[in-house]
């Protein structure tokens, strides 16, 4: 038995001051007095409780990249982030493209036993863009979310006929990496004045929109439910507050962590840990995106952790790869713009919870509830140094941030205690 003791807990009914007691996998009591025989008690003084976080954008990089990452790993840097379900993208090698390969990955989870690993399968077979995939065998297996991340399905004509086959399947979602690959070839940054001034070629943010506005309508037609992937617009945030406004009850969107705090000003440098796709785009597309998580238009925000190793990303920056790491920091950067809780939950673990059809996570902590919860302490300042990743590429490394998971809790079991105890 754990009790949790003296923390602001979200329940259904609003933030309270409560104690939480775990037994076994399960919330047995909320309130002043629980059940007896607690066997470890957590100091919550201060401290936020809610449902453990839910990344619907992971890059695992198992199978066949695991000297950048691997499934434990992975596993290992969530629970220290907070997390307690993943979602891992499929543009592994192999892809994720065939149920053996998604029980593959589901397996090496479990044995990981940190997190709650659910996988993404590819859109179209080997992610070629050329033709879907078998959707139909891979929802029979568990999956919900269909993407080819990494790349964008460029052919109308193939993502409207992998659209029909999802639009018919309860609760499977089409996640788009919105890139049109000939307005972005060649590019390594956006487009716009840092680019110029430093004389590197750019990736124009119609790159992005355009794909966007595309896709909408092909949901539209379909009916399929649409996800925009880490979007870093402005243009795109328009068109899914106006899709959103028009009725279209199927359409969502994410953005990252590193997309609501820097813009393209940290790039004027060429540091590689600022190298990302898309790439942080200007001032101006910055602040649309922090004002469209908080109005609602954008409704998570999910990491696209893409671990690089050091001498990966130690080369010049035309060389680099894209990509940086953020299950550790995401938390901490979310809580510096969203600093309501009902929110920061909302945002982290509820609504990436239901997109991605885990009933077991994301619910509001009450009597009966899975014990995946998460501990957040909202004072804590730190500047992140370490990582439980296997690469370090992050772009907060060194940087203040303010708020820290201080405790995780996966199927009731702590997997993470930020004194080092779990």
């Amino acid at each position: 038995m754990i009790r949790i003791a003296g923390g602001r807990v979200l329940t259904p009914t609003g933030l309270v001051e409560a104690d939480v007691w775990v037994k076994n996998d399960t919330v047995v009591a909320v309130g002043t007095s629980g059940a007896t025989g607690t066997e470890r008690v957590i100091d919550a003084s201060g401290m936020l409780v809610g449902p453990g976080f839910v990344d619907i954008h992971t890059h695992l990089r198992e199978p066949g990249q695991t000297w950048k990452e691997s499934i434990a790993s992975g596993a290992r840097a969530a629970a220290a982030g907070g997390y307690t379900a993943l979602v891992a993208m499929p543009n592994t090698d192999p892809p994720i493209d065939r149920p053996e390969v998604v029980e593959m990955v589901r397996r090496a989870g479990e044995e990981a036993g940190l997190v709650l690993v659910t996988v993404a399968g590819a859109l179209t077979e080997g992610r070629s863009g050329e033709r879907p995939s078998d959707i139909a065998a891979l929802y029979r297996s568990g999956v919900r979310l269909f993407t080819d991340d990494g790349d964008s399905v460029g052919s109308a004509e193939v993502l409207e006929e992998a659209m029909q086959v999802v639009a018919g399947l309860p609760g499977a979602v089409v996640a788009q990496h919105a890139e049109d690959v000939l307005a972005s070839a060649g590019g390594h940054m956006h487009q716009g004045r840092v680019s110029s001034e430093l004389g590197v070629a750019g990736i124009p943010a119609s790159a992005e929109y355009g794909i966007v506005e595309r896709d909408l309508a092909l949901a539209a037609v379909t009916g399929a439910t649409y996800h925009a992937q880490h979007v870093s617009a402005a243009r795109t945030v328009e068109m899914i507050r106006a899709a959103k406004r028009s009725g279209a009850s199927g359409v969502t969107a994410e953005v990252t962590p590193h997309h609501l705090t820097f813009d393209e000003s940290s790039l004027s440098t060429l540091d590689t840990d600022f190298k990302m796709y898309p790439p942080l785009r200007s001032a101006h597309d910055r602040e649309a995106l922090r004002d469209a998580v908080l109005d609602g238009t954008i409704d998570v925000v999910a990491t696209d952790h893409a671990p690089h190793t050091a001498a990966e990303k130690d080369v010049p920056f035309l060389d680099a790869p894209r990509g940086v790491i953020g299950l550790e920091t995401a938390a901490s950067a979310v809580w510096e713009l969203v600093t309501d809780p009902r929110m920061f939950f909302e945002v982290m673990a509820i609504t990436p919870a239901l997109i991605s059809g885990l009933e077991s996570h994301g619910k509001p902590v009450e009597v009966g509830s899975p014990a995946n919860l998460v501990i957040f302490d909202p004072d804590r300042v730190w500047a992140p140094e370490v990582f439980f990743s296997r690469s370090s590429n992050s772009p907060y490394r060194g940087r203040k941030l303010t708020g820290r998971v201080n405790l995780t809790i996966f199927e009731g079991v702590v997997t993470h205690h930020l004194d080092g105890s779990a």
